[in-house]
């Protein structure tokens, strides 16, 4: 039986190097992908927020749920909720940009309780965050959306 070689990053830890398209699912080796954010990258909070509206407003949530992951990860423990709660909201908008409006739903409620304890953490609107994710999720049924048209705006109110 052939091994099957695993992907590894230049630390040896497992890493998938097939290219991803815009909402990061997998594409054949070789393929023509987008660029992956880089992880583990220690960002100031102003530039996290401000790095994944871009991601956001170019139909990429699940880069900029990386993005916020990076920012949950090495931050204080007392933004854990925040960050990880943000990192959700973007994947719920992933999921249901990739058709998959359950999952979508699931994790737009669940980040939108996550971070709803905040006021407005570095310009974050929470409660217009609040509100979107949960409109969002109460129409989407079948159908998937197109993530850069419903992507939010993370400070201020309203859509992008």
């Amino acid at each position: 039986m052939a091994e099957k070689r695993r992907d590894r990053d230049t630390e040896g830890r497992a890493r998938n190097a097939r290219p991803r398209d815009g909402l990061g699912r997998p594409l054949p080796y070789g393929a023509p992908g987008v660029e992956r954010a880089p992880e583990g990258v220690v960002r100031a909070p102003g530039e996290t927020v401000r790095e994944a509206q871009r991601l956001l407003d170019a139909g990429m949530p699940f880069h900029a749920h990386e993005v916020f992951e990076d920012a949950w990860k090495s931050g204080p423990a007392e933004e854990e909720a925040l960050w990880r709660g943000m990192a959700q909201l973007a994947v719920g908008l992933t999921h249901a940009a990739r058709g998959n409006p359950t999952g979508g739903a699931r994790l737009l409620l669940r980040g939108a309780e996550r971070i709803s304890g905040y006021g407005a953490p570095y310009g974050i609107d929470v409660p217009g965050l609040f509100s979107w994710a949960r409109e969002l999720a109460g129409r989407l049924g079948d159908v998937s959306v197109d993530a850069a048209v419903e992507a939010p705006r993370l400070t201020g109110s309203g859509r992008s």
